[in-house]
């Protein structure tokens, strides 16, 4: 049984959320908080498996929150949820170690199937709303449209990367799925899972959106590549 915690300011949402995923004969509903605090509070006393957090909340924010939560209880997986497919908050969310993102009008399917990716351990954000989400917000603040691109240094996190892994990343950062970098490179699925445990180790990141955002920052990809 998979345990879900919602957090979301809306009532409504909270009540509709809950039906859908207490329908199903893996999940349930073990609490529900308005706020981004109350979801703090919440996930420490009942350690649920996942939070779907909604990163729009008054006083402590969801990104805060997933903050809080992912670094003094890892073993809990957060499930970002915004309004918005583009917004910036959905980055600092999966920097603050999110698990996924998924965007409020999905539909139950997709949201319950979000829940289930997500307790696995894996990145529910679709690769390419990804990419998107990143290559829009992630280097911003670079000023990439402002004049030739300089080179940039190679940043602590990649520096240690084998080549094959390098190449790994950034294929992953494409929104290339395992099955797909096996093709491209011609090896095995099981030797690009190797791989990219490997590579997730070394450069400090617990799944393929963190490991996106790494690759972004260090100007390994570049949006619109």
């Amino acid at each position: 049984m998979i345990r879900v915690l919602l957090a979301d300011d809306h009532e409504l949402v909270r009540v509709g959320f809950k039906l859908m995923l207490d329908a199903q004969p893996d999940m349930g509903v073990v609490g529900e908080a308005g706020d981004g605090t109350r979801a703090v509070d919440l996930s420490r006393r009942l350690r649920p498996d996942v939070v779907l957090m909604d990163l729009h909340m008054p006083g402590l924010d969801g990104v805060r929150a997933t903050e809080l939560i992912t670094s003094e209880l890892p073993e809990v997986r957060v499930l970002a949820l915004s309004t918005f497919d583009l917004d910036e908050n959905v980055v600092a969310a999966l920097r603050a170690g999110a698990g996924g993102f998924l965007p409020k009008d999905v539909s139950p399917e997709e949201l319950i199937e979000g829940v289930r990716v997500v307790h696995r351990g894996e990145s529910a954000v679709a690769p390419r709303l990804l990419t998107r989400l990143i290559g829009t917000f992630v280097r911003a603040a670079g000023g990439l449209d402002a004049g030739p691109r300089r080179p940039d240094p190679v940043p602590a996190e990649v520096a240690g990367l084998t080549e094959r892994e390098r190449e790994i990343l950034v294929l992953i950062a494409r929104g290339r799925s395992n099955a797909e970098i096996a093709t491209a490179l011609s090896v095995s699925p099981s030797t690009v899972k190797n791989h990219v445990t490997n590579l997730f180790a070394k450069i400090g990141v617990r799944d393929r959106a963190q490991a996106v955002i790494v690759a972004y920052e260090s100007a390994l990809v570049h949006p619109g590549e």
